[in-house]
């Protein structure tokens, strides 16, 4: 049995959002522990153990990234295109930060200067934190609309630049980014250390939850009161073609809320998100790291979701020209493609979650500074 190509459409949405989940919970922890390694690792055995909680898995785990951007391209090419044209900049910062990550841990321990280490792991740190505000930044970018325009020919033409990019309340979408990473690396650290560190990382943990939960809902309001959304005026057919200078889009005040109003399952999204946040800053005060780490990747899920649900048609609106907006509906690939993908992803995406599975239970267990002096097999 074939879908049909609208249904294609929606399941490709939303198995964009799977993929995009899967980054930042997996590929997340790592960014927050490279935030967090500065302040919660402050001696040189610490330093080297919160390293080596990401050691053997921080490679696997940006498959997810690899995955997403395959995806957009694959199935949203239109999306692919004005993302990575529009937001190019942006981009490049991103790839400055997976590129550092590596060379910091690579460089780090090559001499016994203080004065290199602490080079370093300030480098790490930025590895991070550069990347998880340029993410987060990105979303606030596209809940508020980003000056584009297609051509006749539909040849993509960017008017905005970096620094537009950079206004109030994407870089309140970007803390909040910053926080759920933090948080999520946090619960991570915590699971794979011990003794002082792992106090640390949970203390640093319940600050970052309780920290999401405010900035969440701050940012929740904003959308709701003070940002207008937008709203397909015309009808669009599921099964129409992938043009997206076809329909009329308003923006209106409120309008990204009505996809709530009209269909309430969504409201589990923001809970989802609230309640994973609360519910891992109680889980880390607790002591149960564990419990905290399924808790907190509830609550990158929901933020995740949040945003997906609150775009709803919308991939990429249009702020100069609305009309011209990108949605699931016009922006996709062939029915044809989309089938195709389709299968692809049924017979990998297993085989990547498996492998993911066994390469966690080879590497499980706390890493601890007896067993680094020891020269147990660690990298760095």
């Amino acid at each position: 049995m074939t879908l049909d190509y609208g249904t294609l459409r929606l399941v490709w949405w939303a198995l964009l959002g799977v993929l995009l989940a899967g980054f930042a919970i997996m590929d997340g922890f790592d960014l927050g522990v490279a935030m967090l390694h500065p302040f919660v690792a402050r001696t040189e055995g610490q330093r080297r153990v919160s390293l080596n909680t990401i050691g053997p898995v921080w490679e696997g785990n940006q498959i997810w990234f690899v995955l997403g951007g395959g995806a957009v391209f694959a199935a949203w090419p239109l999306l692919y295109a004005a993302s990575f044209s529009g937001f190019y900049l942006a981009m490049m910062l991103v790839l400055i930060g997976f590129i550092l990550r590596p060379v910091a841990l690579t460089f780090r321990s090559k001499l016994p200067s203080p004065l290199w280490r602490a080079f370093w792991d300030w480098t790490f740190f930025v590895s991070g934190l550069l990347p998880s505000l340029v993410f987060g930044v990105a979303i606030g970018n596209l809940l508020l609309g980003t000056p584009f325009h297609f051509e006749h020919d539909l040849k993509f033409v960017y008017e905005g630049d970096l620094l537009g990019l950079l206004n109030p309340f994407a870089l309140l979408c970007g803390l909040v980014s910053v926080a759920m990473l933090t948080l999520q690396g946090a619960c991570y650290l915590a699971t794979k250390s011990e003794g002082a560190l792992a106090s640390r990382a949970r203390g640093a943990g319940v600050g970052a939850a309780i920290l999401l939960g405010l900035l969440f809902l701050v940012a929740g309001a904003w959308v709701g009161l003070g940002i207008d959304g937008y709203v397909v005026k015309s009808v669009q057919d599921a099964a129409g073609p992938s043009n997206p200078l076809l329909k009329a889009v308003a923006r209106e005040p409120g309008a990204w809320l009505f996809n709530y109003l009209s269909a309430p399952a969504s409201l589990l999204a923001p809970i989802a998100a609230c309640l994973g946040a609360g519910a891992a800053a109680l889980a880390l005060r607790g002591a149960r790291p564990r419990s905290a780490m399924v808790f907190s990747s509830l609550a990158v899920a929901g933020v995740i979701a949040t945003a997906g649900f609150s775009l709803f048609p919308f991939l990429m609106p249009s702020s100069s020209h609305p009309g011209h907006s990108l949605t699931l509906w016009d922006a996709s690939s062939s029915k044809t493609t989309l089938t195709l993908m389709l299968v692809v992803v049924s017979v990998f995406l297993p085989i990547v979650l498996a492998y993911t599975a066994w390469a966690y239970s080879v590497f499980r267990g706390v890493v601890t500074e007896e067993r680094i002096a020891r020269g147990d097999d660690y990298s760095y």
